[in-house]
């Protein structure tokens, strides 16, 4: 019989100067398994909450991604670079000294709602098959169409022109890079993004994050855990425990997508609303 490798989620407080990539190679060895990946990328420059899931839990990443995000970022106005960040070259320069607090404070407040942004062209999105960042490096001109965002808070935490620092909850998808552009575009003088860091995936924050140089078992969060703090959950019976095994639909209804568990608290699946009866999305026993 084969002993099963470890499994849960892995919160971790990712440094400046590594890719999401290292951060997983590292977990790969500490934890002595090659099933780990990640739930959403962080830029190089970016540091903070990088959420992975070890063995089964790997499963759980897509859904985790749906889930909102929270950022604290610098933008950097009168300056447009290439690739949206203090990474890329600098295209253009202007003069912020006629900028004004409340102008700026405007152009960042049009932001919060559900906006249309197009995506940084220095993206992990695909273009017929292949990344715009790959397709930009080969020397591509990449035009990628807007897409609904929704930035649920944007506020300002420190004003010192030409710096902002600015903290952030939005959808999974939307680009800081992206709101740092637009809010320069729109005051007339450009803008970029110096530093970034992740604060929260969900409801997995700073607060649990490890060093990634500390990974190890103790750093595992069980999927029980993760199930009651990141769905809404329903305890199962015996008898509905052993129709979620076999994945069977249930005769329950859910409000949406639920975490189920059976009377001993162990995760077993991921289940959804279909009419008056509830259906499996994702099992994990």
């Amino acid at each position: 019989m084969s002993v099963p490798g470890p499994t849960g989620l892995l919160v971790v407080d990712k440094p400046a100067g590594i890719t999401s990539h290292d951060v997983v190679a590292r977990a790969r060895r500490a934890l002595g398994t090659r099933k780990v990946g990640h739930a959403g990328t962080l830029d190089p420059m970016a540091t903070g909450v990088l959420v992975l899931g070890v063995g089964r839990a790997t499963r759980l990443l897509g859904h985790l991604m749906l889930t909102e995000k929270a950022y604290d970022a610098t933008i950097r106005l009168g300056v447009a670079t290439t690739t949206d960040d203090a990474e890329g070259e600098v295209v253009a320069e202007a003069d912020t000294a006629r900028l004004d607090e409340a102008a700026v404070r405007a152009a960042l407040s049009a932001y919060v709602g559900e906006i249309e942004q197009v995506p940084t062209a220095v993206s992990a999105i695909k273009v017929d098959g292949k990344r715009a960042y790959q397709r930009v490096r080969d020397g591509e001109e990449v035009e990628l169409r807007a897409r609904a965002v929704t930035i649920h808070e944007l506020a300002v935490t420190r004003l010192d022109l030409p710096e902002v620092d600015v903290r952030v909850r939005c959808s999974s998808g939307t680009y800081i890079r992206a709101i740092a552009r637009d809010v320069g575009r729109d005051l007339g003088v450009g803008g970029h993004l110096t530093a970034l860091r992740r604060t929260a995936v969900g409801p997995f924050g700073l607060d649990l994050a490890h060093d990634p140089d500390e990974l190890g078992p103790d750093a595992l969060l069980p999927m029980a855990q993760v199930a009651r703090a990141a769905f809404p959950v329903h305890e199962l019976d015996d008898r509905q425990a052993q129709d979620v095994r076999y994945g069977r639909p249930l005769d329950v209804r859910l409000a949406g997508l639920t975490a189920v568990l059976d009377p001993s608290g162990e995760f077993l699946a991921l289940y959804e609303p279909q009419a008056d009866r509830a259906r499996p999305v994702a099992v994990f026993c």
